[in-house]
């Protein structure tokens, strides 16, 4: 289901003396103990006397996590096959509305196909379908059951189920512990609180919710359960540990700014609502694929790749990359909710001959925009502005640049202080003080990538607190003020005012027709009160 850009991966956040957590964040951890977590979790996995396993590598089937996988697009698969190798996962059912492999688009022709093969064990493994680009639940079966058989020939498992509709599958599947959720953005929200409802685990990618009240109601019940949540982009955060030993130390003075910036959209978006109706695919129930958004005609151009640039079905470009790249930071500066949320978006204009005219869009993600987010004073750190740019957008290229002939770099971040500036990577990786007081790198400091993998690396730290019950790093509570910050990103492009922000009531104040925004009206068989 999910068709999604590549990301580039580093590491995740530290804490640091600005850091805080509130009683129900109390399992945050910072970056070494998460690795060693990593390390120390693969190795209780993977190294048990000979005669409790029953056999070489033998995990029984009472000790392994049986999951659902939820969004069969090419992302899905690109996740399910390392997820696949991790012996206490057992894949017992795939769901996705889309049936065939027919319209998937990706970042080259034949990799996925390739990756497929060699994971599974089948050199002439093929798609189907239109034969071009994998994708869809035949597939995803199809994986993992050739991969069981295959890789896995000493053990007997009985076949995949397959499921069309989420909520089949949870009727049906009487024996799942968990689930993980690769559907597109506006499914994310409703698919967890239904697993959630039945104390299932849930894994999901980011956005939690594309609807700021829906985001809020997850994170509620998550805290108000025993269920295991993770949102996964957690796994591959920047550290903010050296930033923040410099900013502690005095090196820029007093944090003012911290600005934020991406290549994103690397997708088409379209300025205008599809206006041709063509044919449904075969295979592919619309009706599921809407969800909860409202009907509408089938257009390929709300699918797969493109999902993420209409508001009703994706978050945009920060939804997409700033989960990665700020999430730490929010830890760190202790972030909570803004109270003011400043849009800057580029608009398209069409042509009614002879009168040029400008698109009114309230549907879909500009091509380039620019949000200010303005966060008021938390204990011992001042008011900081949060500056999120995409489409290409920057922040000025700062003097300090200018004098040695240098520019900003394609995506990066910045933190600005009042006697100096510190420029590092979109991640946070590799920081330098471009300015103001210049100090060194302590020895004990974490600043390059750790040689994991960590997506997959992470994935028996699951493992181990749905059997321990208890939560740990990345879950769906610590991700509130993130979710918020996305969300609101959202409703200022697309009402493109500037908001004030009210936490206490969740609402917009100065604009109150923006508020039908940070919800969404469900269709029925689709809202999350009776799902």
């Amino acid at each position: 289901m999910k068709n999604e850009t590549p990301q580039s991966f580093s590491e995740t956040g530290m804490e640091s003396e600005f850091r805080t957590d509130k009683p129900e964040q109390t399992n945050s951890i910072n970056r070494r103990k998460f690795v060693g977590a990593v390390a120390s979790s693969a190795i209780a996995f993977t190294i048990v006397p000979r005669h409790v396993l029953g056999g070489k590598n033998f995990i029984a089937p009472s000790d392994k996590v049986t999951l659902a996988y939820i969004g069969i697009g090419t992302q899905g698969i690109r996740e399910l096959l390392p997820l696949l190798a991790v012996p206490q996962f057992q894949v017992v059912a795939v769901c996705d509305p889309n049936k065939e492999a027919r319209g998937y688009k990706d970042w080259s022709k034949d990799w996925l196909k390739n990756e497929i093969r060699k994971a599974i064990g089948k050199s002439d493994w093929e798609p189907g379908g239109d034969n071009l680009i994998p994708g869809g639940r035949d597939n995803g079966k199809s994986i993992v059951d050739t991969y069981y058989a295959n890789m896995r020939p000493d053990q007997k498992f009985k076949g995949c189920n397959s499921y069309a509709d989420f909520r089949e599958l949870f009727e049906k599947e009487k024996d799942l512990d968990a689930v993980k959720i690769m559907t597109p953005d506006h499914l994310h929200g409703l698919i967890s609180i239904a697993a959630i409802k039945r104390n299932k685990h849930v894994l999901v990618h980011k956005p939690l919710s594309n609807r700021l009240l829906e985001g809020k109601k997850v994170i509620e019940m998550a805290r108000s359960s025993k269920v295991i949540t993770h949102l996964i982009p957690w796994d591959s955060n920047g550290s903010m540990e050296l930033v923040m030993k410099w900013i502690n130390a005095g090196a820029i003075g007093t944090l003012k700014e911290v600005h934020n910036w991406t290549n994103r959209p690397v997708w088409p978006q379209y300025p205008e609502m599809p206006a041709d109706t063509p044919p449904v695919p075969p295979g592919l129930d619309w009706n599921l694929w809407l969800g909860p958004e409202a009907d509408r005609p089938y257009s390929p151009n709300y699918t797969n790749m493109v999902f993420r640039g209409w508001y009703d079905f994706g978050g945009g470009s920060m939804a997409d990359m700033g989960h990665y790249s700020l999430w730490t930071v929010f830890n760190a500066l202790k972030l909570t909710s803004p109270t003011v949320v400043e849009p800057c978006r580029s608009h398209f204009c069409g042509m009614h001959d002879p009168v040029p005219y400008r698109i009114n869009n309230d549907f879909s993600f500009p091509m380039a925009s620019t949000v200010r987010f303005k966060y008021p004073a938390n204990g011992n750190r001042p008011a900081v502005d949060l500056c999120w740019y995409d489409g290409g957008m920057r922040p000025p290229v700062p003097t300090e640049l200018i004098d040695t002939n240098k520019e900003l770099p394609q995506e990066g971040m910045m933190f600005v202080g009042d006697k100096g500036k510190i420029l590092a990577g979109f991640n946070v990786q590799t920081p330098q003080i471009i300015s103001g007081v210049k100090m060194d790198a302590p020895a004990d400091t974490a600043q390059s990538r750790d040689q994991v993998q960590m997506t997959s690396a992470a994935l028996p730290l699951f493992i181990d607190a749905c059997k321990t019950g208890k939560q740990y790093p990345g879950n769906f509570s610590e991700a509130e003020y993130i979710t918020e910050a996305i969300n609101l990103y959202a409703v200022a492009l697309r009402a493109n005012r500037l908001l004030k922000y009210d936490a206490a009531t969740t609402s917009v104040t100065n604009v109150p027709e923006a508020n039908k925004y940070l919800k969404r009206d469900y269709r029925t068989g689709f809202d999350p009160v009776t799902i």
